[in-house]
């Protein structure tokens, strides 16, 4: 009887004892942090590698890296948002961080805290300090008047051929016009020989309006071929390149420059630019009508040109924040809680240091001017760790 009562004595102290050993087990495996977040330490050259542990890379020793954690912000209920600060109701520049009234009486009106946009983990986070670090200095995109300059060469037109086109051109003109003064009628083969001379002359880079001047002084343009004492103004052809067709227009101001008089400046403006782009060289012809009221511009003489356009006023997002990636445009635009997020753009013109934008950007925002490709190289390493479940052991 006594040995049976000292068994289950024994057998009770085991149980006790394993109860305890199992409990003080899990209990030092949760460790002091548990529910914490779990550090991360990765390889700068090999991302894909990573450790709970500082140590050194096997693939190639460099020092492991400690993951940045992105801070978290205090939840918030559904619907509710920060108060920024208070805005006067009749002048939006007037602003109170706090409760009050205007003059009138009326409540300022509460600015609430933005909701963050929704970028499906494509933002980075970059700290205060790594900000000053690598550099990062930011922009505004705003509207801005935009105007530029194309800087190309040309030379004084001497083009006995399109002389001759306008001449024939007029012959037909005038014998089809006499012909309907005394018949009545022009027959269709006339008609049909003025409409082609009529698009020889828009293929060899006259306008319409310009055919209809030639229509009215009835004889052809005199200082294309041997300009005389009553000519001031000679025919200078610039070259454009293709992509610079949609700045320059008829009536664009242009200046002209030659060797031959050194500081001195030919004025005047474009009349045409011919439809038909040279196969080899990608270039336009530009027809500019330029002044030369002392005879010193030579038929064939080589000049320097400037042609001036304007854009007018559009929203516009300087040159350095741009990233070109392949067939993309890229900009990172700021938060205001050290988030950045890349963003799709469709540009325009480009003048004075600035992109016109078409799509992809709102008036205000702030768009990253500098270390925007540190920036891109954090946010590519982020996606990557992001694919890394659990560290290499």
């Amino acid at each position: 009887m006594k040995r049976r009562a000292i068994i289950v004595g024994v057998i009770i102290v085991a149980v006790v004892f394993g109860a305890f050993a199992v409990k003080h087990f899990m209990a030092g495996s949760e460790g002091p942090a548990a529910g914490a977040a779990k550090e991360i330490y990765y390889c700068p050259m090999h991302p894909n590698y990573t450790s709970d542990k500082p140590g050194d890379c096997p693939i190639c020793g460099m020092s492991l890296v400690k993951r940045e954690v992105k801070p978290q912000e205090p939840s918030k209920q559904a619907g509710e948002r920060k108060i920024l600060y208070y805005r006067n109701p009749m002048n939006p520049a007037v602003t109170s961080p706090v409760p009050m009234k205007d003059q009138m009486g009326m409540d300022y009106v509460p600015v609430y805290e933005e909701a963050p946009a929704k970028t499906g983990g494509a933002e980075v986070y970059i700290s205060p300090e790594k900000q000053q670090l690598i550099g990062v200095k930011k922009g505004r995109v705003e509207k801005r008047k935009l105007s530029g300059q194309i800087l190309t060469v040309g030379r004084v037109a001497y083009d006995p051929a399109l002389f001759t086109a306008q001449q024939e051109y007029l012959q037909t003109f005038k014998s089809s016009r006499t012909i309907h003064k005394d018949d009545g009628y022009i027959d269709e083969q006339s008609a049909a020989f003025i409409k082609s001379m009529k698009q020889k002359l828009l293929a060899m880079g006259m306008s319409e309006d310009e055919i209809t001047e030639l229509e009215k002084q009835g004889k052809p343009q005199q200082n294309l071929y041997l300009p005389t004492s009553e000519d001031k103004n000679v025919w200078v052809y610039v070259t454009i390149y293709e992509y610079e067709a949609e700045l320059v227009k008829a009536g664009t101001p242009v200046e002209v420059r030659a060797m031959a008089y050194p500081g001195q400046v030919f004025e005047g403006k474009v009349i045409a630019v011919t439809p038909i782009i040279e196969t080899a060289t990608r270039t336009l012809k530009v027809r500019a009508l330029v002044d030369n009221t002392e005879n010193k511009l030579k038929l064939e003489m080589f000049v320097n040109v400037v042609i001036k356009y304007d854009l007018g006023d559009k929203l516009a997002v300087p040159e350095e924040a741009v990233m070109h990636a392949g067939t993309r445009d890229i900009v990172f635009v700021a938060g205001t809680t050290g988030h950045f997020e890349p963003r799709v753009v469709t540009l325009g013109s480009k003048a004075q240091g600035y992109y016109e934008v078409l799509r992809g950007l709102s008036e205000n925002e702030e768009v990253v001017t500098s270390g925007n490709f540190l920036i891109d190289s954090e946010s590519k390493l982020n996606a990557v760790l992001n694919k890394t479940a659990e560290p290499n052991k």
